[in-house]
């Protein structure tokens, strides 16, 4: 039988537990984007970035695009959204908590309980045991999720560099299986190569900064400005989140750091090119009423940014993709 002081040493292992979960649980990329993998990039939507010097594993493939597969082709790589605020494995991780952790608190857990002296011992181990089952489970799903691979390499060029060769990948554009699915059969939009040159790559690291900082300022017009509509729709839904919890993300100091080219194509008379992208930031979550700082985000963020040029515009944001 427990006694009284085992009892209250395990509601306070257990309230301490809690609250570390419950603080953990939005520390995620609260930057544009807040770490996920979302929009549009024309017939290669459904193909992951190819790999770069900045983005050596390549690109994550989409979460959310408005860009439908055809029937039949399903939605490789695409995962359901996750819900606002469930991070680390969301349901999964929470039913894995519910089933095993608390119930050994409260002590009807995997081994029948913590009693006496080695209640802590046994705590420690069976979070141990929780945490490792899970990261197992997640690499495990991941890796089942993820496409075999993402098409033929292409030339690359640093942001910093003289212009070189636009990568276009093969005359016919996307690569084989993937364009015939992507479109039902039916022949995929003829794709030609991209020239980009310092010119580009200078408007790139320009958008990269003033997207940040027009989302800090929660400038909804200058994102439209610099964004397609999509995005836009996406930013839209951050920030009313934000609203509702109370918070503004604050971002500055943003500053590029390494960037490379990883694809550059054209379809009917869009332009599309895939830039790897690492850089420094301050990116903060602070309390709209008295800008108390409730969150502090990763200094540093790699990521690969889709831009699209269409006649008679600049270059605007058309995707954002996490690295693997």
């Amino acid at each position: 039988m427990l006694t009284q002081f085992s009892r209250r040493r395990r509601v306070a292992a257990f309230m301490t537990l809690a609250a570390a979960l419950t603080v953990a649980a939005p520390i995620a990329e609260a930057r544009p984007g807040g770490g996920g993998s979302f929009g549009s990039r024309g017939s290669r939507t459904y193909t992951a970035p190819s790999a770069t010097p900045t983005a050596p594993g390549g690109g994550m493939t989409m979460q959310r695009s408005q860009t439908a597969p055809s029937p039949g082709m399903g939605s490789p790589g695409m995962q359901a959204p996750a819900a606002t605020g469930r991070r680390f494995g969301g349901g999964f991780f929470a039913g894995l908590l519910g089933a095993g952790l608390i119930g050994a608190l409260l002590g009807g857990g995997f081994f029948g309980g913590l009693g006496g002296l080695a209640s802590m011992i046994g705590l420690l181990f069976q979070v141990g045991l929780v945490v490792l089952v899970v990261m197992l489970a997640l690499r495990f799903f991941r890796r089942r999720s993820e496409p075999a691979g993402a098409g033929a390499p292409y030339a690359r060029s640093s942001l910093d560099d003289r212009p070189g060769p636009g990568p276009g990948g093969p005359a016919g554009g996307v690569p084989g299986g993937a364009g015939a699915g992507m479109f039902g059969g039916q022949r995929p939009p003829q794709t030609r190569p991209v020239q980009i040159g310092p010119a580009d790559y200078q408007a790139f690291e320009r958008l990269l900064g003033d997207i940040q900082d027009a989302y800090s300022r929660e400038d909804r017009v200058t994102l439209g400005n610099l964004s397609t509509p999509e995005m836009v729709s996406y930013f839209d839904e951050e920030l009313r989140n934000n609203a509702a919890r109370g918070v503004v993300n604050k971002i500055s100091d943003v500053k590029l750091l390494q960037g490379d080219l990883a694809e550059a194509w054209g379809e009917d008379r869009n332009d599309y090119a895939t830039v790897a992208m690492r850089y420094a930031l301050k990116d903060v979550m602070v309390e709209r009423a008295s800008g108390r700082v409730v969150q502090t985000d990763s200094s540093e963020a790699t990521e690969l940014w889709t831009f699209l040029l269409q006649p008679g515009r600049g270059w605007v944001l058309s995707a954002i993709q996490q690295t693997r």
